[in-house]
């Protein structure tokens, strides 16, 4: 199982705007920190993120990789291709 380590690429996974003009997107994105421990529920730590967009780069803390569905303001591993 791959671990979650600083300067690792991964996908972010865009909110999209309220009325719908914009639906959720995959962004790429590198990992600038881990917490140390996971949460109570076991899942895996929240990282903090540098995520590229078209329009400019913006920074994300506390993002949770997402188990499955992939939501809005989760991440992800890429898929292989």
């Amino acid at each position: 199982m791959q671990q979650p380590t600083v300067g690792r690429i991964v996908h972010y996974v865009s909110y999209g705007t309220p009325g719908g003009e914009y639906g959720q997107e995959c962004r790429a994105a590198i990992i600038t920190a881990v917490e140390e421990d996971s949460d109570k529920l076991g899942r895996s730590q929240p990282v903090s993120l540098a995520v590229f967009n078209p329009t400019g780069t913006f920074f994300n803390q506390g993002c949770r990789h997402s188990e499955g569905a992939q939501t809005g303001g989760t991440w992800h591993w890429p898929e292989r291709v």
